[in-house]
């Protein structure tokens, strides 16, 4: 088990970076704590991948450090940092029972008799694949295969992190459910710093303490899934997690008042003039409701869609699209109404970026 400390860490595949456009991975500072459950989560191209086989040393960075407990492992290969991986695809050896692929890792390292039969056992017990640790690993399902590797990963009682490369992608999404939960489980079980890259966001908000949210090779917000719903330091954030996303509204903000398209929001925070290229308000569906008309700001109900859950509204406030949550109970006459708002779940950005507004 280890702490990972990322150094003024950054990545070109260009030989002579002249920019930022150039970096794969912009400069980073972070220290990830031993025991804890991070998921990387962006889209393609964000960073990410390059990130993790940073970390694993499949990649020497162009600059910085990583650390592990201290330890500078940046120029060491993968097998000198005492990690597990597990990719998209499961690494089973078909030849092998689902025993002798548990036990090889361990055998690998010179363990043998009671010490390796016991792990492969504890293991297997916590993914339940004790009924399956005779078959051979060919005739397998290929949720069983995958398994089968997190539990290769998993057996070794001394490896530092256990890095996951978007492990859940050829999963039915049926049994993903399951196998996140499972995952979630182990690493209370085991204690083990995890690290799991996806662009998921509900296998990350399952899985992780901490989100590390990327976009365009940076990271942009670090936080518990609550905060990054709740509170996103980017707009980016604000539209990546959560569906729909969060409403971004381009608007006027001086004092305790937004202004959008000549209405007026108001907020919970109090803002000095504000000096950028682009000034929006944020806020989630979930944060905004619609009411009769005249009882709020004024909107044009375009649709409304009934999710079991929960009904969402299509409105447009000043010509602007956005998405509200529709109370129960309220009835909906012609497509004039109005939006009451969550003042404190009402974000100012500048130029894409949470402003700290002043608390009364």
């Amino acid at each position: 088990m280890a702490r990972i400390d990322l150094q003024n860490l950054a990545h070109s595949y260009v030989p002579k970076p002249s920019g930022p456009g150039d970096y794969a991975l912009k400069p980073l500072d972070h220290v990830w704590r031993q025991g804890g459950a991070y998921a990387l989560l962006g889209p393609s191209g964000c960073g990410k991948t390059t990130l993790l086989n940073i970390i694993s040393g499949l990649l020497v960075p162009s600059e910085g450090r990583v650390l592990f407990d201290g330890r500078d492992v940046t120029a060491l290969p993968t097998e000198a940092r005492n990690i597990a991986q597990v990719f998209q695809f499961p690494v089973v050896y078909d030849t092998m029972t689902v025993y002798e692929n548990l036990a090889f890792p361990l055998r690998n390292r010179g363990l043998r008799g009671p010490a390796v039969d016991a792990r492969v056992r504890e293991i297997a017990e916590l993914l339940d694949l004790t009924p399956d640790l005779k078959h051979r690993g060919s005739g397998l399902t290929a949720d069983a295969k995958q398994k089968i590797s997190l539990g290769r990963g998993l057996v070794r009682p001394d490896v530092a992190a256990i890095l996951f490369d978007e492990p859940l992608t050829v999963i039915d999404p049926h049994l993903k459910w399951e196998l996140r939960s499972k995952l979630k489980a182990l690493h209370r079980a085991l204690d083990l710093t995890m690290i799991y890259v996806t662009h998921d966001q509900t296998e990350a908000m399952t899985f992780a303490d901490t989100v590390v949210v990327m976009h365009d090779g940076a990271v942009v917000q670090m936080g518990r899934p609550q905060e990054l719903f709740e509170r996103p330091a980017h707009v980016f954030v604000g539209h990546f997690i959560g569906s729909p996303g969060m409403n971004v509204l381009p608007a006027t903000v001086y004092g305790r008042s937004a202004h959008v398209g000549g209405h007026e929001i108001r907020l919970a925070r109090g803002y000095p003039p504000i000096d950028a290229g682009r000034v929006e308000i944020g806020v989630r569906p979930e944060f905004a409701t619609l009411a009769p008309a005249g009882s709020g700001v004024p909107v044009r109900v375009r649709r409304i869609d009934d999710l079991g859950r929960v009904r969402l509204a299509k409105v447009e406030l000043a010509g602007i699209p956005m998405a509200a949550t529709v109370p129960e109970a309220m009835p909906l006459v012609g497509d004039e109404a109005s939006l009451t708002f969550e003042r404190e779940m009402v974000h100012v950005y500048a130029d894409g970026h949470l402003v700290e507004g002043e608390a009364a």
